[in-house]
């Protein structure tokens, strides 16, 4: 799926239709502190294996896109429901 760097579309912080740059959001190093993952961390500790059975089968043929738009006038960020894509690329 092919979509263009900039867009207009509505900014829900201006209350009208503005250009927007988009961005695609990534995944970052989940944090070591967050209570999901001090309960990971506790379970998997010692002998007793890993919490939850591992995923059987193959892998789902298109992932979750998630964009960011940044609106050039506010330059406040929203999100939308994200899209599924085998390819993804940002064009200009």
């Amino acid at each position: 799926m092919k979509m263009p760097r900039s867009i207009k579309t509505y900014c829900p912080h201006c209350g009208t239709h503005t250009s927007h740059d988009v961005e695609r959001v990534r995944k970052r190093k989940a944090s070591e502190l967050k209570w999901g993952q001090r309960r990971f961390r506790r379970v998997t500790a010692g002998y007793g294996g890993f919490p939850r059975p591992k995923p059987e089968g193959r892998e789902k043929p298109t992932k979750r896109v998630n964009l960011r738009y940044r609106c050039t006038g506010c330059k406040k960020a929203h999100l939308k429901a994200c899209q599924r894509a085998k390819k993804f690329e940002l064009t200009e």
